[in-house]
């Protein structure tokens, strides 16, 4: 899955940075999904596709990423405290954080009562 979305990002122009930030993100969602979503299931599928879409503010990279699993309900998402969260030594729990930051677009969505979805963007370099 990185190796499919990274290869993609480059030929759109991104630097090695700017890869490098979106197949982190591109991991977090994923390792979400296999965790959260899927529960370690080796069964569950993961399904990608990458885009681009060109509107008036910015041209657009764009990773859909898809999944049957056990749906994440967004809008009860509350960004942990970060100062709490290393006075405690936390381990894990900052891949949407890390997703929000890493992308300029996050996006969760439910398809059909059926699918999850997110939507992972990027704006190409000028």
């Amino acid at each position: 899955m990185r190796t499919f979305v990274s290869d993609a990002a480059r030929r759109f122009g991104f630097s090695e940075s700017e890869v490098g930030k979106i197949e982190l993100a591109i991991d977090e969602a994923c390792t979400n999904i296999i965790k959260h979503a899927y529960k370690f299931n080796p069964d569950g599928i993961i399904e990608i596709r990458v885009s681009t879409q060109n509107d008036n503010a910015a041209p657009k990279f764009i990773v859909e990423i898809f999944d049957s699993g056990i749906s994440f309900d967004s809008s009860r998402y509350t960004a942990p405290d970060m100062k709490e969260y290393f006075k405690k030594l936390r381990h894990g729990g900052l891949g949407i954080v890390l997703m929000k930051k890493l992308m300029d677009e996050v996006e969760y969505g439910r398809i059909g009562g059926e699918r999850n979805s997110i939507r992972l963007v990027k704006y190409l370099p000028a």
